[in-house]
C-alpha cells in the first residue's frame, strides 16, 4: 500500500449508523472516507465520481444494494465492494459473494474487525464474518446424502474454475507466491493476482491459504471429488 490514505465510500441509508461507521474509519491513519450515500443511485454515482479504493455497501436500502452491486461491477469487475449488513440470510450472502463483493460483514462487529475486513480485502484477500463461514462451508460441500430434497445439480466450487485458475491454485497449494507462479506461468504478477481474486471468489474462499487448503483436501482425497 501507497503512502497515500486508502479513499472509502460508504453508502447506507441510516444516517447515524452511516456517520458512526465514518466516524470510526477517519480515526484510522490509513484510511479516508471521502463520500457517503444512502442509495443505490449514490453508489453508482460516488464511485464514478470520486474512484475510490474501496466501497462499504448495505443491502438494504432504496434501489437495492444488490443491483448498486452489479451496476458497479459491470463496470469495473476488480473494484472493492464489502457489503455492510445485518443480513444473515443465504440468499443475500451467497447472491453477494456471486456477484463479485470481496467481503461480507454483519453489522455489530467491532471497529478492529471492520477496519481488519478492509485491509485483508485491499490486499487482496476476502473477507466473510465468522459467523457465516458454516453456511459458506455447507455451500461448498453441497447436499448431504441425507437431503434428498437438495436437486442432484447443486453447483460445486471446482466446476467453475478455469484450466488457468486451476493451475494458479495448484501452484499456490504448492507453496508458490504470485510473482512465482507468475515466473512459473509467465504472467505478470498483478495478472496472477485479479485470477486468484476470482478463485476465491468462485470457492468462497476467505484468503488463498483457505483455498489452498480445500484444493489440498481433494488432492488427498479427504474430500469427495464429487463435491468440486
Amino acid at each position: 500500500m501507497s503512502g497515500n490514505p486508502l479513499r472509502i465510500v460508504i453508502v447506507d441509508d441510516h444516517p447515524m449508523f452511516r456517520r458512526g461507521v465514518a466516524r470510526t474509519l477517519s480515526e484510522v491513519p490509513e484510511l479516508t472516507v471521502v463520500a457517503e450515500g444512502a442509495s443505490a443511485d449514490d453508489a453508482v454515482t460516488l464511485f464514478i465520481e470520486h474512484k475510490p479504493d474501496l466501497m462499504l455497501l448495505d443491502l438494504s436500502m432504496p434501489g437495492g444494494g444488490h443491483a448498486a452491486l452489479t451496476r458497479i461491477l459491470d463496470v469495473d469487475p476488480q473494484f472493492r465492494i464489502i457489503v455492510l449488513t445485518v443480513s444473515e440470510d443465504d440468499a443475500d450472502l451467497f447472491r453477494a459473494l456471486k456477484s463479485g463483493a470481496r467481503g461480507y460483514v454483519l453489522k455489530g462487529v467491532s471497529a478492529s474487525t471492520l477496519v481488519e475486513a478492509i485491509m485483508g480485502v485491499v490486499a487482496g484477500e476476502s473477507y466473510v464474518s465468522p459467523t457465516l463461514a458454516g453456511k459458506i462451508l455447507r455451500e461448498m460441500r453441497g447436499p448431504r446424502v441425507d437431503e434428498p430434497e437438495v436437486a442432484a445439480g447443486v453447483d460445486r466450487p471446482f466446476a467453475h474454475l478455469t484450466q488457468r485458475e486451476e493451475q494458479i491454485l495448484k501452484l499456490v497449494a504448492d507453496g508458490r507466491t504470485n510473482k512465482e507462479v507468475g515466473n512459473q506461468l509467465e504472467l505478470q504478477e498483478k495478472t496472477v493476482k485479479h485470477h486468484m481474486t476470482r478463485i476465491l471468489q468462485k470457492l468462497n474462499a476467505r484468503n488463498r491459504t483457505e483455498a489452498a487448503r480445500l484444493f489440498q483436501k481433494v488432492a488427498l482425497g479427504q474430500l469427495d471429488p464429487d463435491e468440486r
